[in-house]
Order: C-alpha cells, then structure tokens, then sequence
C-alpha cells in the first residue's frame, strides 16, 4: 500500500510540475501581458516567440524542458524505473491540461524533449536534430515537431528500449492529439512560419 502511495504522489507531484504555466508567467514578468492574446493563444515557446522577445521564449522553452527533466529525476530517486517513464507522461499532461488554467495549456513538445533526454539520452539528442533540420528547412515548428517526437519511439525500438518506446509512444499520440489543428491546416497548407502570426 505505501508504494502504491508513493507511486501516485511522485505522478501527481510530475503532473504539479508539468502544469506549471512558465510561458505565461515568464510573458508577464517580461511585460509581454497575457501569451494567451497572442497569436495561437497557447502558452508555449513557439507562441512567446510570436510577441517578438527572443529571450523570453527561449526561457520558456528552457524552463518546460526542466520541469520534466525535474520531474523525472524526482521519479527515478524515490520510485526508481520504470515508474520514471511514467512520470514523464504525468508532466507531459500537467503542460497540455493544467489544472491551473482550466486545462488549455501548451501543446507539450518542450516537455517532452525534457523526457527524452533523461530517459533516452542518444534518442533524445536525435530529437533535437531533427527538429533544427526540419525547422531549419520547412520553417514550421509544428511539423518539425512532429517529425522530430515520431522519431524517438522508432529510435528506441532499435536501441531495444521497447517498455520505454510505449510510453514515449503514448506521449507522442498525446502531442499529435494537442498538435491536431496545425496537422489539419498543415494539410491545408495553411500553417504559419516561425515567427508568423497564427
């Protein structure tokens, strides 16, 4: 009974840390006002980018990768794996649905780079190569998003990682669920460019 109690306090504990809406806290402290007004109205970096302050983004696309990152290591001290991948869901759903903000939050991409480092380091890094490719060549962060979070299950798989490969699996159908509008004007060739407005 007690480390079931310690199982569900450490995936509530990632799921705090996930909700935490850095992208709106650190828009207002920089002055930007609501990242809510702003462009697609989500609360992550690629969204902050869009109010034109460089720094303020690039914080918050550091800090949603930390509190996954947090939220793992907490998970891996005091429950140990494979409870710690779990865990990474937990904070991936906290960003997505806070409770804080009436569950509309960010679209979890940063987070989930946050949890493939830890959890699958080499996986991880690839991730972010093929983000910067993709981003570089399409300008579109939603499809290097999508392209790049595809990647780390399959690169997994091959790594052998097979229990880790499913639940980063799960994660990544919840990012393509929160990513479901953007596929939808991808299709249509209607999504904006970095930078853009939404």
């Amino acid at each position: 009974m007690t480390d079931a109690i310690t199982v569900i306090g450490v995936l509530g504990l990632a799921y705090l840390l996930g909700s935490i809406p850095f992208g709106l806290l650190l828009s207002r402290m920089g002055g930007l006002g609501d990242i809510r007004e702003t462009g697609s109205g989500n609360i992550g970096a690629t969204n902050v980018l869009r109010s034109g302050n460089k720094f303020i983004a690039a914080l918050t696309l550091l800090t949603d990768i930390a509190k996954a990152i947090v939220a793992i290591l907490v998970a891996t001290e005091f429950v140990g794996f494979p409870t710690a991948y779990w865990a990474g869901l937990a904070a991936l759903l906290g960003h997505i649905f806070p409770v804080w903000l009436g569950f509309k939050g960010g679209k979890g991409v940063a987070v989930f780079i946050g949890t493939s480092l830890v959890i699958s380091p080499l996986p991880g890094l690839t991730l972010l190569s093929v983000w910067l490719l993709v981003a570089v060549i399409s300008r579109r962060s939603s499809l290097a998003a999508l392209i790049a979070t595809i990647s780390v299950p399959i690169y997994m798989v091959v790594l052998g990682e097979v229990y880790g490969a499913i639940v980063v699996g799960v994660q990544v159908g919840v990012i393509y669920w929160a990513h479901r509008e953007n596929i939808s004007r991808l299709i249509k060739g209607e999504e904006p460019r970095i930078g853009q407005s939404a």
